[in-house]
């Protein structure tokens, strides 16, 4: 390989970088601590790598330097743009949650004097290596393209994998509600996943691995970014699990596509539901991002939910891309290797067709539930106080409650909803102490009274305890994120604790096993629950109700299990005020509606700071409150005599189905199997 000029001034600019980003590192802003954070350790790997490159540019010879001066810049590319996203995110939150400020004041952490400091740091660190980067990664692409592809024997689409790998990442983020819109861009969902799809099969396996990590980088980081504000870890700790995820899946599916002729048009659609199906599963479950839920504001497309839940609906946005990739694909120059132009109408036919089915099932469902006439109706009060008692006064709070809730009580509500933990202290144990004695006694007792005052059924979010005796005979208090319901005589008839509750922020049940795991998560102060062990359906005179608490609302399963005992309403309390954007709350609401239409039940949010909302059985939003603003919203929510539902009735039957398709097309990938399979066209 004959690149004597061009290596040389690659190692001269790449050194010229390197020097100047060791004496960013060495020559500190004056904020800094002299102790160095892991954030500064991170940052120095990232120059070492450079190094190392460095290093390999003057050593090899022959296609060893053709791949380091055409392969690698990528990898170390995406690498450095993880780091400086995850930076970036925390220079965005130096001067706003609880969570940075008291990892400052205790030592974990430091931060400069506000945010815009902060994110200018992580701009300097990592913008002038990371541009070097990307200007070679598109220098050798674009100057002599032939060379590029004499070595390394990409052309067309497949040089550009990496950049379709982020674009599909970008898109896939911003069809769900993201930064550029609250809302998303729903339509997006059917063109997200097309770049990385039309590029997966054109590597060898483990280069088709690496782009299908560069999307889920992205794609994570992107979509879950206030997920920063939320506590030290969790952003790291979301990322690297999701990542090692993403890494299972592609490692497994790859082999099996890279035998197919048409991958993109059922076995990617369906591993992808599959996936998203196992990913919500278990302790370290987590429903988020899953691109059906993109749907939410299209009643008519979302309606097929109460048939196979929302992973139906991804699976129809996913089927419809495969479908629209192979029509990209079809419509492509006959040099390419790929059909004429004329055979894009059997996948222009089954698009059309499968739109028409959704289509039609979907607005038949609408026309059915306008139809419908109620069995009866109950009146909800939802409080939005737009505070959090982890960062304001407690007094302060139940002030604000007490005065949006005396707002509502004109409209004579059968019930009032006040949100997750909204009124804090423990209900049970400073109830029980002297209010002569304790100042969180008295405000107990003043809400006791107080709720006596209305005279009708209030449920609240509030933490609860329980005490016992471990093997040794010492009392041991179990504290749980519950909520309790009140009756109009001011009786206390029921308690919910948490059954799901968030990863290492909330709970961790392996203390034992991990010490040391738990060890650095008090140090980061979490605020650490046990788990419920039991679903409790509330019981209103007029209605029956349970209160999925926080991010419950997002598990089909687990809302289906408790739809089953018995419940006629769906009524969540959330806090989401600690994310600091409208973006989280959006998502969660987002994820949670599509359990009105699963289950046919009405469902009712009642948040901290949004999204509140009332949202029919047919999936309809029926009323909503702005963000981060104080208000009520009371809903006159129509009960209908109870109709079980598909999904209801059967669960997730689809993932067998789902899974035996999978099989199927996996082992019809074999050459040997391939000719008695019931659809060669399809695997070949």
């Amino acid at each position: 390989m004959k690149t004597g000029p061009t290596r040389l001034r690659l190692l001269l600019l790449l050194s010229i970088v390197i020097i100047a980003e060791l004496l960013v590192y060495i020559y500190r802003p004056f904020w800094s601590p002299d102790l160095k954070s892991t954030g500064d350790l991170l940052f120095l790997s990232f120059i070492i790598l450079h190094g190392m490159w460095f290093y390999a540019l003057l050593r090899h010879r022959g296609p060893a330097l053709a791949f380091d001066i055409y392969r690698l810049p990528e990898v170390i590319f995406i690498f450095g743009a993880s780091l400086f996203v995850f930076s970036y995110i925390f220079a965005t939150n130096a001067n706003l949650t609880y969570a940075q400020l008291f990892a400052e004041t205790s030592g974990n952490l430091s931060l400069a004097p506000n945010s815009r400091i902060q994110r200018l740091t992580s701009i300097i660190r990592y913008l002038p290596l990371l541009a070097f980067d990307f200007g070679v990664y598109l220098y050798y692409r674009l100057h002599r393209p032939e060379r590029f592809t004499r070595y390394t024997g990409l052309q067309g689409l497949a040089r550009w994998s990496l950049l379709l790998a982020i674009l599909s990442g970008v898109l896939y983020s911003v069809a769900l509600p993201s930064f550029l819109s609250t809302e998303g861009f729903g339509w997006l969902a059917y063109l997200a996943i097309v770049p990385l799809w039309s590029i997966l099969t054109r590597h060898r396996l483990p280069w088709g691995i690496f782009y299908g990590l560069s999307f889920a980088l992205v794609q994570i980081m992107l979509s879950n970014y206030w997920l920063g504000t939320f506590s030290l870890i969790t952003l790291q700790l979301v990322t690297i699990f999701l990542f090692s995820e993403y890494l299972l899946y592609f490692a497994v599916v790859l082999p099996f596509a890279r035998r197919m002729k048409y991958p993109h048009i059922l076995f990617f659609p369906v591993t992808w539901v599959l996936f998203d199906f196992i990913r919500t599963q278990g302790f370290l479950g987590y429903p988020w991002g899953m691109l059906g839920s993109s749907q939410y504001l299209y009643p008519a497309l979302i309606q097929i939910a109460d048939i196979g839940g929302v992973y139906i609906v991804t699976l129809f946005v996913l089927i419809s891309s495969g479908l629209i990739l192979e029509i990209a694909l079809r419509r492509t120059e006959k040099s390419t290797g790929l059909v004429p132009a004329a055979d894009i109408r059997k996948p222009l036919a089954a698009l059309l067709l499968l739109w028409t089915a959704v289509l039609t099932y979907g607005l038949f469902s609408l026309a059915g539930w306008d139809r419908k006439t109620e069995d009866s109706m109950v009146r909800i009060s939802l409080v939005q106080q737009n505070t959090d008692p982890r960062k304001h006064e407690y007094r302060d709070t139940f002030n604000i409650l007490k005065e949006l809730t005396d707002s509502v009580l004109p409209a004579e509500p059968d019930l009032i909803a006040w949100s997750e933990t909204a009124f804090v202290p423990n209900i049970r144990k400073w109830g029980a102490l002297d209010p002569e004695r304790y100042s969180l006694s008295r405000l107990v007792l003043e809400f006791r009274e107080y709720q006596r005052g209305l005279r009708t059924w209030l449920i609240t979010g509030n933490d609860d305890y329980e005490e016992s005796y471990d093997s040794e005979g010492s009392k041991v208090y179990s504290h749980y994120n519950a909520s309790v319901l009140f009756s109009d005589r001011g009786i206390r008839t029921g308690t919910y604790r948490k059954l799901h509750l968030v990863p290492f922020s909330e709970y961790f049940p392996y203390t034992e096993q991990f010490p040391w795991v738990f060890d650095i998560l008090q140090g980061l102060d979490p605020d650490l629950w046990e788990k419920g062990e039991e679903r409790v359906i509330f019981r209103h005179p007029k209605f029956t109700f349970f209160t999925p608490i926080c991010f419950e609302d997002s598990f089909p399963g687990e809302i289906r299990d408790f739809v089953r005992d018995g419940a006629d309403v769906i009524l969540n309390l959330s806090n989401d005020y600690w994310s600091l954007t409208e973006v989280e709350g959006q998502q969660h609401f987002a994820n949670s509606l599509f359990r009105a239409v699963e289950n046919r039940r009405p469902l009712l949010r009642s948040t901290a700071s949004g999204l509140t909302a009332y949202v029919s059985p047919d999936g309809r939003i029926q009323s909503s409150l702005p963000y981060y603003e104080e208000g009520t919203l009371t809903a006159d929510v129509k009960l209908y005599k109870p109709a079980d539902s598909l999904y209801l009735r059967y669960g997730n039957w689809m993932m067998y189905l789902l899974g035996a398709a999978a099989v199927l097309l996996a082992v019809c990938s074999f050459p040997a199997i391939r000719r008695i399979c019931p659809s060669k066209g399809i695997t070949s």
